[in-house]
């Protein structure tokens, strides 16, 4: 049984070629069964014998997707996840932080001789203050500890760029910053990253392995990685000059045949690119209905070659093990945990030695829950306290100045002027991002504090700091852009005073240049004054599409706006905290002290 003491640092070459590393189990303290998700053990025999298994040696997988650096207890809706019990009724449970999930992965392996930790992208990127200062390198340094075994990557990979990606495998002081201390050198990532899709233009070679065989007790399975086909599109291009993004399914089909070729027949697939469940739940039963999952991952799995026995996803932040039917009609396990640590999946299955290949029969998935009452893992408790310590002089950074208290929800009206700032903000990050963008919408839950003028330390009034702009938007959301109709934007405005947001409106903080009336006096949707609503002066057109930049957990239908999941045409851009502060450094000085916005953009009739 290999213990954190016994993994030992790895270099892994940028070729095309596997990469074989060793896998077995660990120890730590559980999570509770009565948080247990949907088990599926669905599927057929996908013709290599698996239809008459011989005997069979027990193989464990556990998989996270969607870390975003969430090292510390994420906090707000970021961290929860909703469980429905038996009688239909749902509760928020608090759930996240790499201590408590260490404990959770170490407990799941305790009993399995064969078990292997993996995910499926997006660990870095859009990350929390404590990681992103460094660059990331305090996540690779904890999913080391967790005992990561092999990831696919992500679009958020690539937000530093391909070359920084590289670094984070293969270690060594970053390019600018150097090493954060003296005593101490960054050695990067004791895991392979794969991104078998992610290719060369000019070569057609990936740019990191594309698979891993992980041989795990005489078990070998291979694991394919591949980033969603249109990352292109939702990263900076400057960090991706030169590199090809191909199809997911293709990409996955022609190493899997590479993987048989070399008699590796038990073959799982590492994909950032998700769906949506229709019941949000973590424990929901995907497979209850015909609308169990929709989303790119149902038209993926579809065309992934069959003899692929199961996919392990992401992208999307949603909970879900489905099942969707492979080429060939039988059902493939699909899983996804959600985002921020806050959930990991336990794959439990057969594998039969005289085929080489995974009982296709024997699979089963649940999402279990990182549970904040277990005990954390000390070990990383070391590692956050560590960072802690380096960042504090970065949270006392100024980011901004302004000339007067900028309040936000404690204003005490329907739109509040550090709400505007923020929508500001966010249609100025998109207009860099694309060139053009319509407008911004901020939910207020999501603004958990003023902007102070009176210093509270040594930096002088007006001065604001990192560490004041984080405690504004500490939920390390990430600024998203859809693509939404005329109606549908009038529809979202209705949202804000009408199905669960009735009796308790929440009133979305507009960028400048939507206005429109709120009539109280009126009840539901009706409050919305329809031919009121102006984008810079103009009526809005029910045909006419319009780019909306949003946080990501509006841009999911939270808070109540179900019609902003509808959004088409996503693109994924910064950390909202980081959009924030670039912002104020962009449009305030010492001597020219940003004002607070007049918060006139919506009328409101008593």
């Amino acid at each position: 049984m290999r213990t954190l003491a016994t993994r030992r640092s790895r270099r892994f070459r940028l070729t095309a070629g596997a990469v074989t590393l060793a896998a077995a189990g660990a120890l730590a303290v559980g999570v509770p069964a009565a948080q247990a998700g949907t088990g599926n053990g669905n599927g057929q025999g996908n013709g290599n014998g698996n239809s008459r298994p011989g005997p069979a040696l027990d193989l464990q997988i556990l998989a996270i997707n969607d870390l975003h650096g969430a090292l510390e207890p994420p906090e707000g809706s970021n961290g929860q996840v909703t469980h429905r019990h038996e009688d239909g009724t749902t509760e928020q449970l608090a759930a996240g932080g790499v201590e408590y999930l260490a404990t959770g992965l170490r407990d799941a392996r305790k009993g399995n001789q064969r078990s292997v930790t993996v995910a499926a992208g997006d660990l870095v990127g859009a990350t929390p203050l404590l990681s992103g200062l460094f660059h990331d390198e305090p996540t690779i340094e904890a999913l080391n500890k967790l005992g990561m075994d092999v990831a696919g990557v992500g679009n958020h990979e690539f937000d530093e760029g391909w070359e920084e990606l590289q670094r984070l495998q293969d270690g060594g002081c970053h390019p600018v910053d150097g090493c954060y201390a003296d005593d101490r050198t960054f050695e990067g990532s004791d895991f392979p990253y794969l991104a078998a899709n992610v290719v060369r233009e000019d070569s057609g070679e990936p740019i990191l392995a594309p698979y891993s065989v992980q041989n795990i007790k005489g078990v070998k399975v291979g694991f394919i990685g591949v980033t969603l086909e249109g990352t292109a599109n939702i990263v900076t291009q400057d960090g991706i000059e030169g590199l090809e993004f191909l199809d997911e399914a293709e990409t996955i089909n022609r190493y899997t045949a590479e993987l048989e070729s070399q008699g590796v027949n038990a073959i799982v697939a590492l994909i950032h690119e998700g769906g949506y469940p229709a019941d949000p739940a973590y424990n929901a039963d995907c497979d209850a209905g015909a609308d169990g999952i929709s989303g790119p991952i149902v038209e993926i799995a579809g065309a992934i070659d069959s003899n692929v026995d199961a996919l392990i996803t992401g992208h999307t932040h949603q909970p879900y093990v489905c099942t969707i039917p492979d080429p060939d009609g039988n059902d493939r396990l699909v899983t996804s945990a959600a985002s921020n640590g806050r959930l990991f999946t336990e794959l439990n299955m057969r594998y039969d030695p005289r085929t080489k290949d995974i009982v296709r029969t024997s699979v089963e998935g649940t999402n279990r829950v990182v549970d904040r009452d277990q005990k954390p893992a000390r070990d990383l408790t070391r590692l956050i306290d560590y960072w802690n310590e380096l960042a504090a002089p970065v949270a006392n950074a100024p980011i901004g100045y302004i000339s007067e208290d900028i309040r936000g929800r404690g204003a005490g009206t329907p739109e509040f002027p550090l709400g505007d700032l923020i929508a500001d903000a966010q249609l100025a990050h998109a207009i860099e991002l694309e060139g053009t963008a319509d407008l911004a919408l901020m939910n207020p839950g999501g603004v958990r504090a003023d902007l102070v003028y009176a210093a509270s330390g040594d930096e002088g009034d007006g001065v604001v700091t990192y560490g004041e702009g984080f405690t504004v938007q500490p939920f390390s959301n990430t600024v998203n852009l859809l693509s939404i109709t005329g109606e549908q934007l009038l529809q979202v405005l209705r949202e804000q005073v009408s199905g669960p947001n009735a009796a308790t409106p929440k009133i979305l903080q507009p960028s400048e240049g939507l206005t429109y009336t709120l009539d109280l006096s009126r009840s539901g949707a009706d409050r919305i004054v329809a031919d009121t609503v102006l984008l810079n002066g103009e009526p809005i057109e029910a045909e006419r599409v319009y780019r909306v930049a949003v946080n990501s957990f509006l841009a999911g239908g939270g808070d109540g706006f179900p019609t902003l999941a509808e959004g088409t045409d996503p693109r994924v851009g910064n950390d909202d905290m980081r959009v924030l502060a670039d912002y104020l450094l962009a449009h305030s000085s010492a001597d020219a002290p940003l004002a607070a916005p007049a918060a006139d953009r919506i009328t409101v009739l008593p």
